[in-house]
């Protein structure tokens, strides 16, 4: 790109030094013709104010002398009486059509060009109601043009182009070779490239590429460290219920737990909640893949809550935490899918009872847009600030403690997200949500259902 647009510039200098070099020469050339022209009719009328004063003089043989004189000097002069032409013959290359001495009258100047030859012609009345025609011709050449200063001018001036337009497509390319450069290390995988950020008022093509850049850079770094991560969080988890699995069946297969109730009880357990972690992966792909159909329908929104928040009750007891559920005074009807309703509340029910100390409340009220809120509430730690803005962001695990289970896949929070956006509606945190500064509120926004007889 650089060179290419160095020939541009320097192909862009070269031509402007054709054109001006060309309309200057047709410049001087019509003014150099101009000033013979002037000149000739300035002569012309010069000679014929000499053969007037000796007109004037009233000698006839004056005249006379001064027409021959005249006619030494190579100047033509033409004698014409009433009944033609008595004397003198036109310059060589010139016809009485081109000249019309025979239509001009006394005291008139007339100029032409026949070719490269410029004439002009000028009459003054003679003896004997004679018209005495005063012609003069000289070759208009075109000037030479200065074609030495011309080359040595246009040399310097191509000089001069090379180097700015040097400058120019340097400074110009440089921010692209840069960026094409920091492209090249974030493929081979260094995401700690930054370009120099452009002013804050720059907002040309090259300074918004730059941004874009940089913005692309950090986000692939928080996502690599996301995936990071998310992989310690999803490896411990697969090995703590693996450790559990095998350690008690090992045990079971040496026999040395004599009741092996308890034991099978872990394992299903523990088998439990690796089919949950493997559920909750193959959720977040299926909503990467646009393959989760959603049935929107007008639906009682408090139904789908109560439900829901009911099959968590004996978890909650078995936790001990009290779970609950208030129910809004007047049915809110929202346009949802419930089954991804109730799959998006126990995803937060299941973090709620994971950090609350002693309560989660579920609330169903109505929103002041018209819309329905779902409020799942606990009185745990609550989210540190930092990480309130990206608990529903893929992969990320925030650090509530303490806990009931330690880690977490970071995928409950981010599949929340996906199904509340795939039914139109929003959903956020809060933190803290209680007066002593505790506890979390996650809100789900659902919307109205359409009036009847509107889709």
């Amino acid at each position: 790109m650089r060179r290419r647009l160095l020939i541009a510039i320097l192909a862009t200098v070269v031509l402007a030094l054709l054109l001006s070099g060309t309309g200057t020469y047709l410049l001087v050339r019509r003014q150099a013709a101009q000033a013979v022209d002037q000149s000739l009719r300035t002569e012309a009328d010069a000679i014929a104010g000499l053969v007037r004063q000796a007109q004037e003089a009233r000698v006839p043989i004056a005249q006379s002398k001064v027409v021959a004189g005249l006619r030494l000097q190579g100047i033509s002069v033409l004698v014409i009486g009433p009944k033609g032409r008595l004397g003198g013959e036109l310059p060589a290359g010139l016809t009485d059509r081109q000249v019309p001495q025979s239509s001009m009258v006394p005291g008139t100047t007339r100029s032409g060009r026949v070719g490269r030859v410029s004439w002009a012609a000028s009459t003054v009345a003679g003896a004997k109601d004679s018209i005495v025609t005063i012609v003069l011709t000289r070759r208009a050449d075109p000037p030479r043009p200065p074609v030495g200063w011309f080359l040595v001018g246009g040399g310097i001036a191509l000089l001069v182009g090379s180097a700015v337009a040097a400058w120019l497509a340097d400074s110009l390319t440089r921010p692209l070779r840069n960026a094409q450069a920091a492209t090249l290390r974030i493929a081979e995988g260094d995401l700690a490239i930054r370009l120099p950020a452009p002013a804050a008022g720059d907002h040309d093509e090259v300074a918004e590429l730059t941004r874009s850049i940089n913005s692309m850079a950090s986000s692939l770094a928080t996502s690599r460290g996301l995936e990071r991560q998310f992989l310690l969080s999803v490896s411990h988890d697969l090995r703590t219920p693996l450790t559990s699995i095998r350690g008690y069946a090992d045990a079971i297969t040496d026999g040395t737990i004599a009741d092996a109730t308890d034991a099978s009880r872990v394992i299903s357990s523990e088998a439990q909640r690796l089919s949950r972690l493997v559920a909750d992966l193959l959720d977040l792909a299926r909503l990467d893949a646009h393959a989760f159909s959603f049935d929107l329908r007008p639906v009682p929104v408090a139904e789908v809550v109560t439900d829901t928040a009911e099959g968590f009750r004996p978890t909650a007891e078995e936790a001990g935490v009290a779970l609950i559920v208030t129910e809004p005074t007047q049915a809110a009807i929202a346009t949802i899918d419930p089954d991804r309703l109730a799959q998006a509340l126990a995803n937060l029910l299941e973090n709620g009872l994971k950090h609350a100390t002693a309560t989660v409340w579920v609330e169903t009220v109505a929103g002041d847009a018209g819309d329905t809120l779902v409020l799942v509430t606990d009185d745990g730690p609550g989210i540190a600030p930092g990480d309130l803005p990206h608990v529903f962001e893929r992969l990320y695990v925030a650090d509530r403690r303490p806990q009931r289970q330690v880690g977490g896949t970071g995928l409950g929070l981010a599949i929340v997200r996906e199904l509340v956006v795939g039914m139109q509606g929003r959903v956020w945190a809060d933190s803290p949500a209680l007066p002593d500064g505790r506890g979390a509120r996650f809100a789900i926004a659902l919307p109205p259902a359409a009036p009847a007889g509107q889709p």
